[in-house]
């Protein structure tokens, strides 16, 4: 039964773990239940955020209106030759998919382990890690118009997809709710184990041939050795960006800075190691008042324990004039500021 919260607590529902309040909140276990809530009086009257698991946002205030958690659960798979399109809910926790699809074999997203959030997210966000992007497995979503009140299916070609970016981040943000993905894995894997530490931490297993599953315990060891677990310190994984510049730019940089950690990109451009930018203006592992950056991790920003969300954004504001300083380099934020 649909039931619309007043005056809740949000600490409980973003991985930073700052304590604001939403003047309302609705969770939704259903499609059924989306459409119910967009027929409440309620709902029609209030601003709204929707959320997954809260993990790519920063509360700097409380949120004067109503605040939608996503928790449409499920997952359904097909047979398609060697490939297999695998349907989840928008509100399954993204690495307890991914634990399914390496159990059951579907090769595709164990490069993504351990990334924090919900299934629903990660078009949006495009989300990508050691080497792999949503985009590169992704077949179609579904999602609730919020105007219409209708389920709409989205292919590749229509989500726009960027670097870390999306359609749904774009020229339809708030206009449409994620309430499924469906992504297109294969029973044949293509192990890639290329980018980052994977190899070497194959190796230190002893493992010559990885299984997709090898290639998923090799990822999830490197995250937790490097980033924060939200469940014992408020974060958000990474929260800048890696910024992608042309050649020009990159020419200016490397001339000053001929150890710059960098990328080619498809597209021809260079892409920054942010971690490292930051590091070098020596931000790794500082506190101030309650916020900081990870001991292991420059990238990450960190809520010691009572942080404010203006804490944490006005941190952010240091670093990002530390690196533009350093580096004629602008850091763009990855985690929403609201």
């Amino acid at each position: 039964m649909l039931q619309i919260q007043e005056n809740i607590s949000l600490k409980p529902y973003n991985s930073f773990g700052i304590d604001v309040k939403a003047s309302y909140f609705a969770e939704i276990f259903s499609e059924a239940g989306l459409k119910s809530l967009f027929e409440d009086e309620v709902t029609k009257s209030q601003k709204l955020l929707v959320i997954g698991g809260g993990s790519n946002v920063l509360f700097t205030k409380d949120y004067e209106g109503l605040v939608i958690k996503i928790s449409i659960k499920g997952i359904e798979s097909i047979a398609d030759g060697e490939q297999i399109l695998v349907t989840a809910g928008a509100g399954e926790v993204w690495n307890d998919f991914v634990n399914y699809c390496v159990e059951h074999n579907f090769a595709g997203v164990e490069n993504l382990s351990l990334i924090p959030g919900t299934v629903g997210a990660s078009p949006i966000q495009n989300i990508g890690a050691y080497g792999i992007e949503l985009k590169d497995v992704f077949e179609s979503c579904a999602a609730f118009e919020i105007k219409t009140g209708q389920i709409k299916t989205f292919n590749f070609n229509e989500c726009h997809f960027g670097y870390r970016e999306s359609i749904f981040k774009g020229e339809l943000k708030g206009q449409y709710i994620i309430t499924s993905v469906t992504f297109r894995l294969s029973t044949q894997p293509a192990i890639n184990t290329s980018y980052g530490a994977i190899e070497t931490e194959l190796q230190r297993r002893g493992i010559e041939k990885p299984t997709i599953a090898d290639v998923s315990a090799a990822v999830s060891h490197i995250r937790v050795s490097k980033l924060p677990d939200p469940s014992t310190i408020g974060n958000a994984g990474s929260f800048f960006k890696n910024p992608v510049i042309d050649k020009h730019e990159f020419a200016e940089v490397v001339a000053k800075h001929p150890d710059v950690v960098h990328y080619p990109t498809a597209d021809h451009k260079i892409k920054l190691a942010a971690g490292w930018l930051i590091e070098q203006c020596g931000w790794k592992g500082k506190i101030v008042g309650q916020t900081g950056t990870w001991k292991n991790q420059a990238l990450v920003l960190v809520n010691h324990g009572n942080a404010t969300g203006t804490e944490v954004f006005d941190f952010s504001e240091q670093i990002i004039d530390s690196v533009k300083s350093s580096f004629g380099v602008t850091l763009e934020r990855e985690v929403n500021i609201l």
